[in-house]
């Protein structure tokens, strides 16, 4: 066991990727500022953030994300005119989004991959363990996976990953993970990483969901990488030099998640997404409920 130095308060976003999959929504729309419900996906990755004690957030952009910017920026127009109309719950939740963290914003240039988005963190992270949050994957506030992740990784040292069981026939979806067990029942030792492996090639049902906290050592591994599946610099690829070799950087452990997740980078999911947190809402719940109950039974 080598116990952190550190205290983890830097998170990464990347959050340049294009979004085909929701053209022709996103062809003058960042795909992270859909919204879900009221709010855009990536004010709840930066709110599941903050909520794990990290204030200080990186984004990784490419071109036409200047709305991402935006949104987390002051917008005092608006908030003047909801301050003469006396409307001060909208202002409030305007004015939340440029309150939440300290902003920062790094342009990724060619799209090379995630691996290649988090090396354009290093200048920023320096030296010290880091958190990476994938804005397709919403983390429900009431499981706080990422907090989890951070006590683990201050603890055990090295890195830390997100893996969720998956059914057998959907894991060459994901990244794989071969595992050995811990004395934690939600906390696994990685031992091997496989980017998508083919049907029955893979070492587990355990896919890596899009969290992470890494060891700066990820970075100098990142930089010899060279472009895997899909000719891009697969983080996967650097995981899986740490996981082999835990004098490079440490050991890498896996947080075994079982809470509620929506994936918001598939149509089908995002819609399901907003649908599941619209039921709960206090405000909009009851009456969103009891319509699509009606809804249902008369398309039935």
């Amino acid at each position: 066991m080598t116990q952190s130095p550190f205290r983890i308060s830097k998170a990464v976003i990347p959050a340049a990727g294009l979004g085909t999959r929701f053209l022709p929504a996103t062809k003058a729309t960042p795909k992270e500022m859909l919204p879900v419900v009221d709010k855009p996906a990536i004010q709840y990755v930066v709110e599941e953030a903050v909520g794990a004690g990290l204030t200080d957030v990186l984004m990784v952009t490419g071109r036409n994300k200047r709305p991402l910017e935006d949104h987390f920026d002051r917008n005092y127009e608006l908030e003047e005119a909801l301050l003469k109309k006396g409307d001060q719950d909208r202002l409030a939740k305007v004015q939340q989004s440029s309150d939440l963290a300290t902003m920062h914003y790094v342009r990724q240039g060619d799209p090379r991959g995630l691996g290649h988005a988090v090396l354009c963190a290093a200048p920023h992270v320096g030296d010290q363990p880091f958190a990476v949050l994938l804005g397709d994957d919403l983390i429900d506030p009431r499981d706080p996976l990422l907090s989890r992740m951070v006590e683990v990784q201050e603890r055990e040292g090295g890195s830390v990953i997100a893996l969720m069981e998956v059914e057998p026939a959907q894991i060459g979806l994901y990244g794989c993970a071969a595992v050995e067990a811990t004395v934690d029942s939600d906390v696994v030792k990685v031992t091997n990483l496989v980017e998508k492996p083919e049907p029955g090639e893979a070492p587990s049902n355990y896919a890596i969901i899009g969290r992470y906290v890494l060891d700066p050592a990820v970075f100098a591994i990142l930089r010899e990488t060279e472009p895997g599946r899909g000719g891009e610099i697969q983080l996967t690829d650097a995981l899986q030099k740490l996981a082999m070799d835990e004098k490079v950087g440490g050991p890498v452990h896996g947080v075994v998640f079982k809470g509620r997740r929506y994936d918001t980078g598939d149509r089908g999911d995002y819609l399901r997404a907003i649908v599941r947190l619209a039921c709960e809402r206090e405000d909009l719940g009851p009456e969103f409920r009891a319509w699509l109950r009606s809804y249902v039974t008369e398309e039935m």
